[in-house]
């Protein structure tokens, strides 16, 4: 006889990511039941990211093993992780109903949101049509397909800047192209870059469209916010980093959100619903790295135990 599917828990926190795993190992370790939900593998936008170097206790270290370890951790204290994307979050008086893709439904006593955010999209002609076919958002992913090619970078940040430096071990040439006339990635990631002779910075230019020939990318059409001309400019791929949208369509619902989507929390990670929390890149926060992220899940682990035992 198959093993009956455990559905009810203290706490099930959707997301594992550096946030989730992070309360997951605190509530598990304060003896609750937790289950972590995700819709693909644990660790989130680690597994997109190559070498991490701003991460405490790790001089550097690859995404993708960060990731693996934080999951050990994770899990040491019985902590349990399932697949599914989650579709909605209903309250039934103390309990939070979580039902997914999988046509599964999870009951808690406390409900932790940690579902993370996704690449923005720029939105111009092309960039759907050709989404796989040379746009991309994952350096990591699709770097390794563009070997001796040109590549453009959109954006400005530190996502933009370190993706495109990881790019130069592929690509011979990567086109950096920033709205505005100045870039805003930390300062130690803006002097590497400039030291990297396969990079270039093209301020004040916007892509307006993205062209190629019904196969693949062949290039981008630009406008020069400071002059107004309008351009075009060959590449065989285009990879866009302009910032992040948050994962919360499933939590629409429950009234939690700002006009963006973001989770509103105070700060103990708690939103305004008894026993619903949030944590890491989801919530409206001035910073979204993986130490604040760890920090988020640290403190929703505790606060979230706090909250189960007064039910008793």
């Amino acid at each position: 006889m198959a093993e009956e599917k455990k559905l009810n828990y203290d706490v099930v926190i959707v997301g594992a990511g550096p946030a989730g795993m992070t309360a997951a190992l605190y509530a598990s370790r304060a003896n609750l039941s937790v289950l972590m939900l995700d819709r693909g593998i644990y660790g989130g936008n680690l597994n997109n990211t190559a070498t991490i170097e701003n991460y405490t206790g790790f001089p550097s270290v690859e995404g993708p093993d960060l990731a693996k370890q934080m999951y050990e951790g994770a899990t040491q204290f019985g902590a349990e992780y399932a697949y599914g994307t989650v579709t909605n979050v209903q309250m039934d008086g103390e309990l939070k109903k979580i039902t997914t893709d999988m046509e599964d439904t999870f009951t808690a006593k406390a409900l932790v949101i940690a579902s993370g955010s996704d690449q923005k999209k720029l939105g111009v002609p092309g960039e759907e049509e050709y989404s796989g076919k040379g746009v991309s958002y994952c350096a990591v992913c699709d770097g390794a397909f563009f070997k001796g090619k040109h590549l453009i970078v959109v954006g400005g940040g530190d996502s933009a800047v370190e993706e495109g430096m990881y790019l130069t071990q592929f690509a011979d040439k990567v086109s950096v192209l920033v709205r505005r006339d100045h870039l805003r990635a930390a300062a130690v990631a803006q002097e590497k870059a400039k030291k990297n002779s396969k990079m270039e910075f093209i301020f004040n230019t916007s892509v307006t469209s993205i062209i190629g020939d019904g196969q693949k990318v062949t290039g981008v059409k630009t406008h020069d916010n400071k002059t107004g001309e309008d351009g075009e400019m060959s590449a065989d791929g285009v990879f866009i980093y302009i910032g992040n949208v948050p994962l919360t369509t499933a939590f629409r619902g429950l009234d939690i959100l700002d006009d963006k989507g973001w989770v509103i929390t105070d700060d103990k990670m708690a939103t305004k619903l008894p026993g619903v929390f949030a944590i890491g890149d989801v919530r409206e926060t001035p910073l979204r790295q993986i130490a604040t992220a760890v920090g988020d899940g640290a403190l929703a682990g505790q606060e979230v135990f706090k909250y189960v035992d007064n039910l008793k």
